[in-house]
């Protein structure tokens, strides 16, 4: 009489299939609500009679509260175990989205989204952490090809996915997305995820994590208001600047002179690949979601699309995204990663150049084919630079580094989105002055566009007809001199490659 005989290896391979999957519905499900409620600002902001100042607060209160609760992450799965902390995480985003959604009143609506923040703070760097650890070093490469696919794909998918659930059923289906990918993530860690050893004596560094708390706090609320009450020209901005830069330099003397255990363990900035991989995620977060903050205004206000087709048109680049993990994927083992990454930079600056030349004539196809090769190049970089910034961090520092990594990512994504916001409006007038120069009764074109009827320089209508031209063209190259300012910020990141070393797994 035989017995079936199971392969271990088999086992533990379909075992880290599930693990993998069920930490993947919970990086799409958070990363998904970084940027799906947006599209909806407008909806709400009619549904809840609110000002576009407040309604704001929807986005500012989740930004803010999952800022300042990332970098608890580390000593809440000490003290309660990393699986009970994703558990309760996923739980307590999936019943906040509802709550969301069901929200009557504005208050209701930014209360129930700062909780949402606190809850989904964890989701990311606990995925991160929890594949790191399932998958051999070997396959760290491969891992964290499969986690990125979430992170990166989630956003740049967001909008689009946003804008369809609005237009055909109602804003507050952005919010109840959440549930079917919560159920499925919830069920798949507790029946499959391991859970770590606990560390009820872990010291709470209370002044130091009040002291990255105001910090990082003062710093997105700094950059989420500041474009709308015009930056250092109001008070409230000065304060939140001067709070975080003070907090910060405080939180940092704190870190390196405390004789007790401080709230980062200042030993890990001592590996240099990984302070290197955080310099480079922060100005990766410059770039990944800074493009998706300018291309639909671009789209919709200056070339008439719909809000339904800017997202199709932009759907590509998660496409290519995906593309270019999964062939880092099959390649992550076999060449040196550094070399990755610089394929990625490349053709990411390739990209940008391409969108330095954009025109209100341009075809849907150079929409698309830019996008398809920025993705492809964020896809190539991403997961490289996850690999190699964790390759040789102590495994206990894990909970800790992938917390900071995100967060540091993030903090790089609101700054990003904040200077090409303000580069592009301080742009498009000085622009409009330079144009507004040329409109001269002794410019030949313009002549002659009056003598054809064009223009009528001696109405009140046709000087705003000439000067709303003169604002288009103003716009149209401010938009184009931020992509040169993002494409040269990708050209600084090259010699960072420089500094990073290619792990040895022997």
């Amino acid at each position: 009489m035989s017995a079936e005989i199971i392969n271990p290896d088999t086992e533990e391979s379909g075992k880290r299939g599930f693990i993998t999957l069920s930490v993947m519905l919970a990086t799409i499900m958070q990363a998904l609500d970084t940027t799906i409620a947006n599209v909806a600002l407008p909806h709400m902001r009619g549904a809840m009679n609110a000002t576009q100042d407040q309604i704001s607060w929807v986005l500012t209160s989740y930004i803010v509260a999952s800022a300042i609760a990332m970098p608890l992450t580390a000593l809440l799965a000490a003290r309660m175990g990393r699986k009970k902390l994703f558990i309760y995480s996923v739980i307590g985003f999936t019943l906040t989205s509802v709550l969301c959604g069901a929200a009557q009143s504005l208050d209701q609506i930014v209360i129930f989204r700062l909780l949402q923040g606190i809850f989904g703070a964890s989701l990311v760097p606990l995925s991160q952490s929890v594949l790191l650890d399932t998958y051999p070093p070997k396959q760290h490469g491969s891992a964290m090809a499969m986690w990125g696919v979430g992170v990166m794909v989630g956003p740049i998918l967001g909008p689009s996915l946003g804008g369809w659930l609005t237009e055909y059923y109602n804003w507050r289906w952005v919010f109840y997305i959440n549930v079917p990918f919560g159920m499925l993530a919830c069920f798949g860690i507790a029946t499959f995820v391991k859970e770590t050893k606990l560390d009820p004596t872990r010291y709470f560094d209370l002044f130091g994590f009040t002291l990255l708390a105001i910090a990082i706090g003062s710093l997105q609320m700094f950059l989420d208001r500041g474009e709308s009450q015009n930056w250092f020209s109001s008070t409230e901005i000065v304060i939140e600047a001067a709070m975080a830069a003070i907090a910060l330099y405080m939180f940092v003397v704190h870190m390196f002179t405390s004789k007790s255990a401080p709230f980062l363990d200042p030993k890990m900035f001592t590996d240099k690949n990984f302070v290197i991989g955080l310099l480079f995620a922060f100005m990766m977060g410059v770039i990944l979601l800074a493009t998706m903050a300018l291309l639909p205004p671009f789209l919709q206000n200056l070339m008439g699309y719909p809000v339904l087709d800017v997202g199709l048109l932009l759907s590509p680049r998660g496409f290519g995204t995906m593309v270019g993990m999964m062939i880092v994927g099959r390649l992550v083992n076999k060449v040196d990663l550094r070399f990755l990454i610089t394929i990625g930079l490349a053709l990411m600056i390739i990209s940008l150049w391409e969108m330095t030349q954009f025109a209100v004539d341009i075809s849907d196809w150079d929409i698309i084919s830019t996008g398809i090769v920025q993705g492809l190049g964020l896809g190539l970089i991403f997961v490289p630079l996850s690999t190699l910034t964790f390759s040789t961090l102590a495994p206990h520092y894990r909970n800790e580094g992938t917390a900071l990594y995100s967060l540091i990512r993030n903090i790089g994504s609101s700054i990003g989105i904040s200077v090409v916001v303000t580069y592009l409006a301080h742009r498009t007038q000085i622009n409009h002055a330079a144009y507004s120069e040329y409109i001269t009764p002794f410019n030949t074109a313009l002549n002659d566009a009056v003598t054809k009827g064009v223009y009528d320089t001696g109405s009140t209508a046709g000087l705003v007809s000439l000067n709303s031209e003169v604002t288009i063209q103003a716009s149209i190259l401010g938009y184009l001199q931020d992509f040169y300012l993002m494409m040269f910020v990708c050209m600084a990141m090259i010699p960072l490659l420089l500094l990073l070393r290619r792990p040895d797994y022997r």
